[in-house]
């Protein structure tokens, strides 16, 4: 868990949709600290002024301001939030497409071509086959799959999700990507990798005894 921990701390955007979440909560802390500094300096005046500011008090011109401001600071955030929104789930005609199905508890992978569909499935490597293994392939603990998920990177790719028994969750931080694997429904995201290297990524949906052992690992070639 120490080993996962530190691993999420320091992520680096790897895809387009990661990248934007990154600068929308930048934008957003913007505004945050702006308030949160604004209502400090409030209450320290009030606590250490022994004064009344009668000015201060049932003044109509002050509450109208503190009732339009924060409309229009709220339409500065939502406005940018919607219209990402609307990016993410925007379809600009995919090159591949992949499809994901979660199991208890590993992942079956599937990728479409023009002649035929290739499927295999993911194993959580064990702590022991890790150490045998050979240095390259050396991995994260609980994180390193038997058989990797590969893709190209720098090209547009619809993942499509599903289950075979119970509701899983598809999540790959650093992709910022979270798609649930709900049975008989098939949910749909794109992402576009920037650049090439492994990726890791788990089941974020409490799916049984074996949740914390189906990692995802992605290859971006």
């Amino acid at each position: 868990m120490m080993e996962l921990s530190f691993y999420n701390i320091f992520l680096n955007s790897s895809s387009i949709t990661i990248s934007v979440m990154e600068e929308f909560h930048d934008y957003t802390n913007l505004f945050l600290s702006i308030i949160i500094t604004f209502i400090l300096v409030i209450i320290l005046n009030i606590l250490t002024s022994s004064f009344t500011n009668y000015n201060f008090k049932e003044n109509t011109n002050l509450e109208i301001i503190w009732t339009i401001l924060p409309m229009m600071i709220l339409c500065l955030i939502a406005y940018p939030s919607l219209y990402y929104l609307y990016l993410f789930d925007l379809t600009l005609n995919p090159t591949i497409s992949i499809k994901v199905f979660g199991a208890q508890w590993y992942w079956i992978y599937e990728n479409f071509d023009s002649v035929k569909g290739n499927s295999y499935n993911s194993y959580m490597i064990n702590d022991n086959e890790l150490i045998k293994g050979s240095p390259c392939n050396l991995g994260w603990r609980l994180l390193m799959t038997d058989t990797r998920l590969v893709v190209p990177f720098g090209t547009e790719i619809q993942c499509l999700t599903t289950s075979l028994d119970v509701i899983h969750s598809f999540s790959i931080p650093e992709m910022g990507i979270k798609v649930d694997a709900i049975p008989g429904r098939l949910n749909s995201v794109n992402f576009k990798v920037t650049k090439p290297g492994l990726y890791y990524g788990q089941c974020a949906e409490i799916c049984g005894t074996g949740h914390s052992f189906m990692p995802i690992c992605m290859e971006a070639i």
